[in-house]
């Protein structure tokens, strides 16, 4: 394990394989180098051509965390990252991973492509929306000390779990490392916005994105996030859409490692 110090002084752990052209991964809401192992094996299969960092988001595994939290500073984490790489970065993030992604790319950092795997998009009545007041609940809970009610409360209203399998998940080995760090589900929350309001995207929110960017789905996935995906697609002139065959909300490591390979070609 390798650090970088954030702007604000938060560690930020991270794992890195192979050299050459950097690209950064950047997980969603609850995910860390801990549980989620894809990153690392995407890392490991793209080694040859690329240096992968896989990283911890701050307030999640080895990472620390400063408080207050503003969207700006997982900016500034992912700005440090790119200065240990010593050059501009593909940068891929999954699901709300992917928005951060967005911003930090409107925000300047020095980025020379995005791809992206299913944004949390809501842009029509396809499924619910986020209640509106999803963070403020999101932080009571926390705040309370109730942690696992706000992981179900992810579960049911973000990923849209019916409360029976959330049920399920509860008694299985899954749920304590989720509970663990619950308080940085409502991270995702502001980074998601309005997003999964059921109204269009704002048009003015990633306008200064001017890098290439390619939007993945899963053909097997959700209806709604296909019809996110191409929304995000849509809105920026110089996005192509990329639909994966046989995957969902995850692609395996051996599936997306060549797409974001040939993406890295095409640029």
């Amino acid at each position: 394990m390798s650090t970088v110090r954030s702007a604000d002084g938060t560690t930020i752990a991270f794992e890195a394989w192979g050299s050459g052209q950097p690209l950064i991964m950047i997980d969603g809401a609850t995910a860390h180098r801990a549980v989620n192992p894809s990153n690392a094996e995407v890392a490991k299969l793209l080694s040859d051509e690329f240096r992968v960092y896989a990283y911890d988001r701050r307030g999640r595994g080895e990472s620390t965390d400063t408080t207050p939290y503003a969207i700006q500073r997982e900016i500034e984490d992912l700005a440090a990252l790119i200065e240990d790489a010593g050059q501009p970065a593909i940068v891929f993030g999954w699901s709300s991973g992917s928005l951060l992604a967005l911003d930090a790319a409107a925000a300047g950092l020095p980025i020379t492509a995005l791809a992206l795997f299913e944004p949390p998009v809501v842009v029509d009545d396809g499924r619910a929306p986020l209640p509106s007041d999803y963070v403020e609940q999101l932080d009571a809970y926390v705040a309370a000390g109730d942690r696992g009610a706000a992981a179900e409360l992810f579960m049911t209203a973000a990923a849209n779990m019916p409360p029976e399998f959330v049920a399920g998940i509860r008694q299985s080995p899954y749920w304590a490392p989720v509970e663990e760090i619950a308080h940085t589900i409502s991270y995702d929350g502001r980074i998601m916005g309005t997003t999964m309001s059921g109204n269009p995207l704002p048009a003015e929110r990633w306008a200064a994105v001017e890098v290439p960017v390619l939007v993945m789905h899963g053909d097997a996935t959700a209806p709604w996030l296909i019809t996110g995906a191409e929304a995000v697609a849509k809105r920026l002139p110089t996005a192509r859409l990329l639909p994966v065959t046989g995957e969902n909300h995850n692609a395996e490591p051996p599936v997306l490692a060549p797409a974001l390979r040939q993406f890295a070609h095409d640029l």
